[in-house]
């Protein structure tokens, strides 16, 4: 089945206010910047995002987080997105925090069918017990916690009772990919990507390179195009369009004197 879409804002034409979304990315390291500006475009709203974080220096989410499109974030990562803190604390965005691992399996889980998995990260903290504050009210004060969690004993070992994520859409950026949907990722691009892949109902990808079926060995390919509905091939330009979330520079050797 031929699946790629003629043009970024068609890939994700059926995604309606409200609607939940699995974005991949790391850092900004495979952020599928081009089907987010094409739902900012669409002026979609009220949005329920899971990414491991929300977008910086006015690229990949946080495009619709300025815009005010997000209404509840599902992630492990604010970092320097002084946007994303400034609407949590003043009760604009709803934000539930968890921990990297276990929003990865979280995602993995919703992916292969699993309802939920048992897991020791988070035992003995708020994560299991609750009253995380998910909103604010905006005078400092909590509007809405997170509730507590079933915890259990395995073998001596207490785990915490965590569900699996499916969302309605997911949006995903390859470094390749077929027209079947198969497809490659790059180095840290590969952190998340296949897992917000597996977690959506609709996965819509945006590859950087798209090649004909055959042309990926598949030992190579990193998530088989079952997971895959939509494909939308990026321009030359769109491809090389990628940022430097922090750049540094390395201290210049010391040079000695030959005496």
């Amino acid at each position: 089945m031929d699946k790629v879409v003629a043009t970024a804002v068609e890939a994700v034409a059926d995604v309606g206010d409200g609607a939940s979304l699995a974005v991949g990315g790391f850092g900004l390291s495979g952020v599928p910047n081009v089907l987010i500006q094409a739902l900012y475009e669409r002026g979609v709203t009220a949005l329920s995002v899971v990414s491991n974080n929300c977008g910086a220096m006015e690229s990949g989410l946080a495009v619709l987080l300025a815009a005010g499109r997000i209404g509840r974030v599902t992630g492990s990562y604010i970092g320097a997105n002084k946007e994303f803190a400034r609407q949590y604390l003043s009760g604009e965005l709803e934000v539930e925090m968890i921990p990297q691992g276990t929003l990865a399996e979280r995602l993995r889980a919703g992916g292969a069918g699993i309802p939920a998995f048992y897991t020791p990260a988070g035992v003995g903290t708020q994560v299991a017990e609750g009253g995380l504050p998910w909103r604010y009210d905006g005078s400092g004060g909590v509007a809405l916690a997170s509730p507590p969690k079933e915890v259990r004993e395995f073998d001596g070992t207490e785990y915490v009772l965590e569900r699996g994520i499916r969302t309605d859409f997911a949006l995903v950026r390859a470094a390749k990919g077929d027209r079947h949907g198969n497809l490659v990722f790059n180095k840290s691009s590969r952190n998340f990507n296949p897992l917000a892949a597996m977690a959506g109902r609709v996965t819509i990808a945006e590859v950087e390179e798209l090649v004909e079926p055959g042309a990926i060995d598949p030992d190579a390919v990193h998530l088989p195009g079952i997971f895959v509905q939509r494909v939308v091939a990026l321009t030359a330009e769109q491809a090389a369009d990628k940022q430097i979330e922090r750049r540094t520079v390395s201290a210049p050797e010391a040079r000695g004197t030959v005496g």
